[in-house]
Formats: structure tokens, C-alpha cells, sequence
């Protein structure tokens, strides 16, 4: 039998579905129905939204909700109107910025490339700007067209994501040695650069965002099952 499982985020949607069922996450068949958003200002907030059952469970309510909700949301009239949408936002901004390409990453995701005179600029000190702007596109583009944005302004994601790997090196290596780790508290795009690279090293771990006391935002890694994980 499938279920539905509403929560504020994906990791607290799954820590939910193992509970429910009663058994490690590693044994469920998890469908994404709707990815979290905070939304504008309040407004337009969305929660987690997944449909789960045990892997050796077949469900009719299942298939009639993955019917629904179609797990491909890149398509070709997508990926167009966001190109037009993109390039009325920076005829519009006071920044010397082209658009290079824009693709599909993967199945729920479009690859935004820009580039330009002003890209130092449009990234900003330590990148505030980059985030605001990869903020604003996300949102629009997720609530438009339900699809998520992956935006590079003359390769500072890539930058980004290989200081990042860089740096999880010894994080990845105590995860090995003592099977759990976290990092220290990482900034904006790069918690979820992150939350990526671990979640594709350790594809049978608990891999998720925690918040510290400060506020800060840190990944924690660890077994799915594991009844000591950090709060």
C-alpha cells in the first residue's frame, strides 16, 4: 500500500516515511510529487509532498499518482519560455550580461548559462548577488513552469563546486573511517553544492541540510536508520 507524505523538506519527509512504514529508507520505493519551496514573502510556499511504499509492495494508488503528476517536467516549450523570460530579465537590469544557452540538465531541472562584461558584478561580493538572482529565477521558474534552475554566471557554480569538492575531501574519508560525519557551516550555494557531492558519494546514507544554533546551515551524514542523528 503507497502513502502520501506531507512535510517542510525533504529530509523531514523521509525520516517520516521511515517511521511510518517502520522500516530504514533504503527500503522504500519514494516518489517525488512536489519538491519544497518557501516561496516569495510568504507567499506561494510549498511543502514536500512524496508518495512511498515498501520496495516489495505494488500499489494501484501509487501509479495513479505518478500518472498525475508527470516525473519529466523539462520539455522543449519549457526550456523556450524560460530562454524569452530570461532575456527580458536582463534587457530589463542595469548589467552588461548576456545569455549563453539554456538547457536541460536533467529531468526537472534547466541549465541557465550567462556571461558578460558585468558577470563579476551580477555575483557580487562572496556571491550575494548570484544567490538573490538564482533566488528569483528559481522561484519564478518552479512556481511557472514546476521545474528547478541550475544558473552559472561565467563558470562561478563551477568554481564554486570545485572549491567545495575540495574541501570534502576529509569529510568524505571520515565518513568512510567512522560511517557518519558533518561539515562545517557552509554558505548558501554552497551547502547545496554540498548536499549533492554527498548525496552522490553516499547514495545508502541519510545525506541532509541541518541548521546549527547560529543559524547556519551544515550537511549531516549518517545511516538512515540511525536513532542518534543530530537535531
Amino acid at each position: 500500500m503507497s502513502n502520501i507524505i506531507e512535510s517542510n523538506t525533504m529530509e523531514e519527509a523521509y525520516l517520516k516515511a521511515s517511521k511510518k512504514l517502520n522500516c530504514s529508507i533504503v527500503e522504500l520505493d519514494i516518489e517525488i510529487i512536489q519538491h519544497p519551496s518557501n516561496g516569495i514573502l510568504g507567499m506561494f510556499k510549498k511543502k514536500a509532498i512524496i508518495s512511498i511504499a515498501k520496495k516489495n509492495e505494488k500499489s494501484e494508488s501509487k501509479t495513479t499518482v505518478i500518472k498525475n503528476k508527470s516525473i519529466e517536467t523539462v520539455n522543449q516549450e519549457n526550456i523556450q519560455k524560460i530562454t524569452e523570460g530570461v532575456k527580458k530579465l536582463i534587457k530589463a537590469s542595469c548589467y552588461n550580461i548576456e545569455l549563453k544557452k539554456v538547457e536541460k540538465y536533467n529531468e526537472n531541472t534547466v541549465a541557465i548559462f550567462l556571461d558578460g562584461e558585468d558577470a563579476a558584478l551580477m555575483i557580487g561580493k562572496e556571491g550575494y548577488r548570484y544567490k538573490a538572482f538564482s533566488y528569483l529565477l528559481y522561484n519564478w521558474a518552479n512556481i511557472k513552469y514546476d521545474v528547478n534552475i541550475r544558473l552559472e554566471i561565467a563558470e562561478f557554480l563551477q568554481n564554486q563546486k570545485e572549491m567545495i569538492k575540495k574541501y570534502l575531501e576529509h569529510v568524505i574519508q571520515k565518513i568512510k573511517n567512522n560511517g557518519r560525519a558533518q561539515t562545517k557551516v557552509l554558505d548558501g550555494i554552497l551547502v547545496k553544492i554540498a548536499l549533492e557531492e554527498l548525496r552522490e558519494e553516499f547514495p545508502d546514507k541519510y545525506v541532509g541540510i541541518r541548521t546549527a544554533k547560529n543559524g547556519g546551515k551544515y550537511v549531516l551524514v549518517n545511516d538512515f536508520n540511525n536513532k542518534k542523528t543530530e537535531e
